[in-house]
């Protein structure tokens, strides 16, 4: 399969980069992860996973977990897990409507990143579930390309800590504050509804906004 698009080699003729284009795809552009792009990836703890569905609309998400929430399969396959989210399925839907997605691996801290594109499929019943405490579901992708790319526009950033809803070895995690939101009781499950009396019970939207201005949400 031909790396780049035919839109995308008329830009390249426009601006006048398709030898360097040509160059770049040579020496960066791989069909599997080397030893070094494993180890990267093994070492994050989150990534952004771009997917898009059957109008050919993309959306983009912030994945977060341990480090390590991206298994390396092996060179040409990864594995992430599906945690609970807000319902709407966004990602898995597209992932069922084409299975093309890209993943964005980023260390603000060097910077560094690389950049795989994949075809994807969805499991709820994989081996691999076992492997992430609190996970839905498994998605597992067949990579297509990986690739590095120049970090000079990635501002440095100094990691924190990580994020208190990563679940644990049990698969235990907080109530996320939006499903305390009084106006959203009706539509949640009766075992979320009774997580959120547990937790301290509801809020109102103003009190949400206040959190989410706050970082505390």
């Amino acid at each position: 399969m031909t790396f780049y698009t035919a839109a995308q080699r008329d830009q390249q003729e426009r601006f006048e980069t398709t030898a360097l284009a040509d160059a770049l795809e040579a020496v960066t552009v791989t069909g599997e992860l080397n030893e070094d792009q494993v180890g990267f990836i093994s070492s994050r703890d989150f990534f952004f996973l771009s997917t898009v569905n059957d109008r050919g609309e993309p959306t983009v998400s912030f994945k977060g977990g341990d480090v390590g929430t991206v298994t390396v399969v092996d060179p040409a396959t990864l594995a992430f897990p599906v945690y609970d989210g807000n319902g709407m399925f966004l990602s898995v839907g597209n992932i069922a409507d084409t299975a093309k997605i890209g993943m964005l691996f980023i260390d603000f801290e060097t910077p560094n990143r690389v950049r795989v594109q994949a075809d994807a499929r969805v499991f709820d019943d994989h081996a691999l579930l076992t492997a992430y405490p609190g996970a839905i579901a498994v998605v597992v992708a067949t990579i297509t390309s990986a690739f590095v790319n120049c970090a000079r526009y990635i501002h440095p950033h100094q990691r924190v800590s990580t994020s208190p809803y990563v679940p644990d070895a049990d698969g235990n995690q907080p109530v996320p504050a939006w499903k305390r939101i009084d106006l959203l009781q009706g539509f949640l499950s009766d075992q979320e509804q009774a997580r959120v009396a547990d937790e301290g019970g509801t809020i109102t939207g103003d009190e949400y906004a206040e959190r989410l201005a706050s970082g505390t949400s």
